[in-house]
């Protein structure tokens, strides 16, 4: 078996686990409120994710490589991990079409391994480390929480870069897969402060489950200036769709 068929099938047991655990909470009534060994705690609702002490000049610059690249890590608090009442499974997980919202930490490239980055509590492993807070929206596809590889999700994503709320940030759209390993590429979508009009793609990898089971992503965005994705739209305005 190769290494990823190996780390993949380790994700795979590691979330038919999760999901054990939860449809037992969920048949005690207890809401199901997260993913992660926080449920084992009370019913609070869980405190917010700390914002990063770096301003976001710095971690903009900090994050963006030679190329002009944007990459980062990501360590998902499954403690913050919530999604709607219905459609359900019988066993309680997120089907087809479920919603849900989750948060987490942006760390520096090359922080994190497998199942670092958040603690069982939902705190920062590495608080100095942290550089902004990811916000994460959108609807469970394939089979729900039962998939085992492929597209689990179609999300939208925030990243917000630095120590304030709204001063650089940036958004994407896309699938996103079980399969450990394995890249996929996100849409850019728009962004705030330097990247307030920004366009183009990247790619995002899962690198596995951390404390909390929340998932361990990898990013590499390619952002394109306002001025770069303004000059592409004359080129759409000219496409007719008439017969």
């Amino acid at each position: 078996m190769t290494a990823h068929a190996t780390a993949t099938a380790r994700f795979a047991h590691k979330l038919v686990a999760v999901c054990l655990l939860l449809a037992a909470l969920a048949a005690s009534g207890l809401a199901a409120i997260g993913t992660g060994s926080a449920l084992a705690q009370d019913d609070a609702t869980p405190a917010a994710a700390p914002i990063s002490a770096v301003s976001a000049t710095d971690t903009v610059a900090r994050l963006t490589a030679a190329d002009g690249t944007i990459r980062f890590e990501i360590a998902e608090d499954a403690t913050r991990f919530v999604w709607a009442a219905a459609p359900v499974d019988e066993d309680g997980m997120p089907a087809y079409g479920t919603s849900f919202i989750t948060q987490g930490y942006i760390y520096p490239e090359g922080t994190l391994d497998e199942g670092s980055g958040v603690l069982p509590d939902g705190s920062p492993e590495f608080p100095d480390q942290v550089l902004g807070q990811w916000t994460c929206r959108g609807w469970f596809v394939g089979e729900g929480m039962k998939t085992q590889t492929g597209p689990l999700v179609i999300t939208t994503q925030l990243y917000n870069f630095g120590a304030a709320f709204g001063d650089a940030t940036l958004s994407t759209e896309g699938y996103e897969l079980v399969d450990v390993g394995v890249a996929i590429e996100r849409a850019i979508t728009g962004g705030t402060g330097p990247f307030a009009g920004a366009a183009g793609d990247g790619e995002q990898t899962l690198l596995g489950l951390n404390a909390t089971e929340g998932v361990n992503l990898s990013f590499a965005l390619d952002v394109e200036p306002a001025q770069a994705a303004a000059r592409q739209r004359p080129v759409m305005d000219r496409v007719s769709f008439q017969d």
